[in-house]
This record gives structure tokens, C-alpha cells and sequence, in this order.
């Protein structure tokens, strides 16, 4: 079996983590009377992959886990450490927007340059990251768009009572990435999402003479608790924003945005007629 798993994110809660999975799956390898070569070899893994994980520079998938809970006859104990180590195998950043993404009652986003991560298809993802510069290694990839689709589960979550508005400029829809039939499976991703009733998908015509995104994508989450948090994007460097005159600047600037695109009806025709050109 071939060894891919991903370094670990350095920070301080991913490392806590980290640890308490090494002694465990240590402990009870040697309580099993195993050498690293021996346990290895049981589960389908070579001892340089074993000593990676157990020293903590890997972090190992979840057949990894269930190999070893089998091995060890520890009775679902090592397989349950796969919840524990589900969120720790993303960057820290992506686990920090997943965890307020989760929190939010209302997410609202403008973007102007890709669709919104949380719209995205898998091969529209792996487009993006694909001509990426500097490029990401193919293990990179594959951790980024694992990453990016995990949070995507925010949108399926149907008992909470969460809403969702999303407005894109029109750029962002007829701009081919990854070719016309990657581009055709993501506006269909659209037209699915876009008629969910807790779903406001538009699109911000380039025709308008006002348009008030121009400085950028960015997005607000209003939390369970009645607080406002900011997200702005910028090429090498996102921002968390928090201060309450800052989230109110953006707060205003969504609801100006929204007014001049087209309704999330007129939206979702506009985004079929789009999808007819890529088939003509």
C-alpha cells in the first residue's frame, strides 16, 4: 500500500493532537510484542511509514487506523482517533474558516475573480490549484482540494436553519477554467445550489455603471451569538475582521452589491444562458 499522507499542519492544536495519536498507536504496538518492520508489514505499510507516524511527521489516513485497530484487536479504540485527526489534516486557517463557517447563521460572499469555495466543483478546484505559482507539489493538490470541499458540508447541513447569499461577478461565470466541460459541470453546480431555498446565488452584470465590489471578494458571517465577522481575500494574505465598525463598512457594501446585481431569479436564468453558449 502506498504512503501518502500529509505532513501535519504545524500549529499548537493540530500538535496536541498529533501526540496523543503517536503514544497511542506506539502503546499499543508494543504492547502487542511488535516491532515497527513487524507491525508494518500487518497492516500493508513499510516501517519507514510506521516510524513517520509514530514520531508525528505524518499523519495517518483513516485505513491506516482501521488497519491498525484490526491488527491490535483494540476493539474500535485506534479507529476512533479518526475523528480526532479529521479536522488537524487541513491548514489551520482552512480549520479556523470551516469552524466560523459552521458557527454562522447567515454567509454572505462577493467574488469577482473565481466562484466561491464553498460553490465549487471538484475539477473546477483542482483548476485552480493546478496552475497555481509557484506550483503545489501533486500531494499539495490533492490536500487542498480535500481541504476545500470538506468545508462544503456547511451547505448540506439541512437541520440548521442557516442561509446562505452569494453574489458573482458575471467574469467569474464565463471565465473557462479548466476548458468548457469543466466550466459547464460547475454552472450546473450553480443552477443545482442556486435553487435551494436557503440559497441567494446572483450575478453582478459587467454592464453596471456602479458596482461597488471593485476592491475586491470578501465575505461576512453573522454568528450565533448576534456578532459579525469579516473575511477579506487578497493574493498572498487573508484577513479575519472582527472589529465592528470594519464588519459594518462591509455589511453595508454587501447590501449595496447585492442591489445592483440581478435578483437570484433573474440570476439563475442569466447562469442557464451562459451554460447554452458553452454547449453551442
Amino acid at each position: 500500500m502506498s504512503e501518502r499522507d500529509a505532513e501535519p499542519e504545524v500549529d499548537e492544536e493540530a500538535g496536541a493532537v498529533m501526540r496523543t495519536v503517536q503514544r497511542q498507536l506506539k502503546l499499543w504496538r508494543e504492547s502487542a510484542g511488535l516491532t515497527q518492520a513487524e507491525f508494518g508489514a500487518a497492516i500493508g505499510y513499510g516501517e519507514e511509514q510506521v516510524s513517520s507516524v509514530e514520531r508525528g511527521r505524518r499523519i495517518p489516513r483513516p485505513e491506516y487506523l482501521d488497519r491498525a485497530d484490526e491488527v491490535l484487536s483494540a476493539g474500535g479504540r485506534i479507529a476512533a482517533l479518526k475523528e480526532d485527526l479529521a479536522e488537524v489534516r487541513y491548514p489551520k486557517k482552512v480549520r479556523d474558516l470551516k469552524r466560523l463557517e459552521a458557527d454562522a447563521v447567515e454567509l454572505c460572499a462577493y467574488n469577482n475573480s473565481v466562484i466561491h469555495g464553498l460553490l465549487q466543483t471538484k475539477e473546477y478546484t483542482r483548476a485552480i490549484f493546478d496552475v497555481r505559482r509557484p506550483p503545489f507539489t501533486d500531494e499539495e493538490v490533492e490536500h487542498q482540494i480535500a481541504a476545500r470541499l470538506a468545508r462544503q458540508e456547511v451547505l448540506d447541513q439541512t437541520k440548521e436553519r442557516r442561509v446562505f447569499s452569494f453574489v458573482q461577478c458575471e467574469s467569474t461565470l464565463r471565465r473557462p477554467i479548466g476548458g468548457k466541460m469543466v466550466m459547464r459541470q460547475q454552472l450546473e453546480r450553480l443552477l443545482e445550489v442556486g435553487q435551494r431555498r436557503n440559497v441567494d446565488l446572483q450575478a453582478l452584470p459587467p454592464d453596471r455603471e456602479e458596482n461597488s465590489g471593485t476592491d475586491g471578494s470578501f465575505r461576512l458571517l453573522n454568528l450565533k451569538d448576534g456578532s459579525t465577522v469579516g473575511f477579506s481575500e487578497a493574493p498572498l494574505s487573508s484577513r479575519v475582521i472582527t472589529d465592528p465598525k470594519e464588519t459594518t463598512v462591509l455589511d453595508i457594501r454587501y447590501g449595496v452589491i447585492r442591489a445592483q446585481a440581478l435578483s437570484p431569479r433573474e440570476s439563475l436564468a442569466f447562469i442557464e444562458k451562459v451554460l447554452g453558449e458553452t454547449k453551442a
